[in-house]
């Protein structure tokens, strides 16, 4: 009987969504792709394939988990299995600058910013962007890594040459122009199935703390000193609702990208600029508990209606 298989590499991230499919009677599988193999020359079982790969495996020691699920994909996908956030939305999950280029490509404003391998050439990239302050982050990331704010070129060179440098996996550093919004927040857009679920407000006058799920860190880009929050960190904004949803949605669709979250920060005129595309998105249970709205829910029932359709197809 077919079933619903979970690809992944975090099992406290992933645990959220199979209590969801217990509480449905679903039936599924977790493929943990932290190392493994592919015999290209087997034929994949039946069922509904969703991938939960993320960025930031390498920080949990699963530095080629993304590689092996490019693998996995690439065989599901060459047998027709229905596979959910696929090889596409894999590429985008672990390279900003192929998220920005696909976004970009859909009339969504992102962050001036320049790609530099290389010491040397990440300071020839600050200056050339040219921006009084400007931030450094990994193009594959996740968790924040890599994030820092800079004021001047002498600071940059400063934290190139020390110890707390950290190059990304891939090599590949971003310089960003700085976004300075009125108020300490961003704004993080859910969809299911392709279609907007719900937005969350993320206060970030404690730090730049942006994963539901693990509150990641990204230092003091965001943290005035002496400030305190005075509201809950992730709120969901009741009645959301902006053009640029409908945009999301048209992106997500040309990138077959089913379930993801998609962050943006307004700056001091109202302008938009989308800086992240999440395929691997989570949910905080404290904010969605509060507004009675449940994206793991969401999710699983969403799966649960794939597999029906696949059961009825092969009927």
């Amino acid at each position: 009987m077919s079933k619903i298989y979970i690809i992944h590499e975090n099992s406290e991230w992933t645990v959220h969504l199979t209590r969801r499919l217990d509480e449905l009677g679903l039936p599924y599988e977790e493929w943990f792709l932290d190392k493994g193999t592919v015999d290209l020359s087997a034929t994949p079982p039946e069922g509904v394939f969703y991938s939960r790969m993320s960025a930031s495996s390498h920080t949990r020691a699963h530095r080629f988990a993304p590689e092996l699920t490019e693998a996995v994909l690439a065989w599901l996908e060459r047998h027709g299995r229905r596979v959910l956030n696929g090889s596409r939305a894999l590429r985008l999950e672990v390279s900003k600058v192929n998220q920005y280029m696909a976004l970009n490509a859909h009339g969504i404003r992102t962050p001036k910013t320049i790609a530099a391998v290389g010491k040397e050439q990440i300071v020839e990239a600050a200056k050339q962007l040219g921006a009084p302050s400007f931030i450094t982050k990994h193009n594959r990331a996740g968790k924040g890594l890599g994030v820092q704010l800079f004021h001047s070129i002498e600071t940059l060179w400063q934290y190139l040459e020390s110890p707390a440098f950290e190059d990304s996996v891939d090599g590949i550093t971003l310089v960003q122009e700085y976004i300075q919004a009125p108020e300490p927040f961003i704004t993080r857009c859910e969809f299911v199935g392709g279609k907007f679920m719900y937005a969350v407000r993320v206060d970030t006058s404690e730090g730049f703390e942006l994963c539901p799920a693990d509150a990641c860190q990204i230092g003091d880009l965001f943290c005035p000193v002496g400030e305190t929050a005075t509201r809950p960190k992730f709120e969901i904004i009741d009645g959301f609702s902006d053009p640029i949803l409908e945009k999301y949605e048209q992106f997500l669709r040309a990138n077959d990208i089913h379930i993801a979250g998609i962050e943006f920060i307004r700056d001091s005129n109202g302008t938009i600029f989308t800086y992240d595309v999440n395929t691997n998105t989570n949910y905080n249970s404290e904010a969605e508990a509060r507004a009675g709205k449940f994206g793991m829910l969401e999710v699983a029932k969403f799966l649960g209606e794939e597999l029906k359709r696949l059961q009825a197809a092969s009927v």
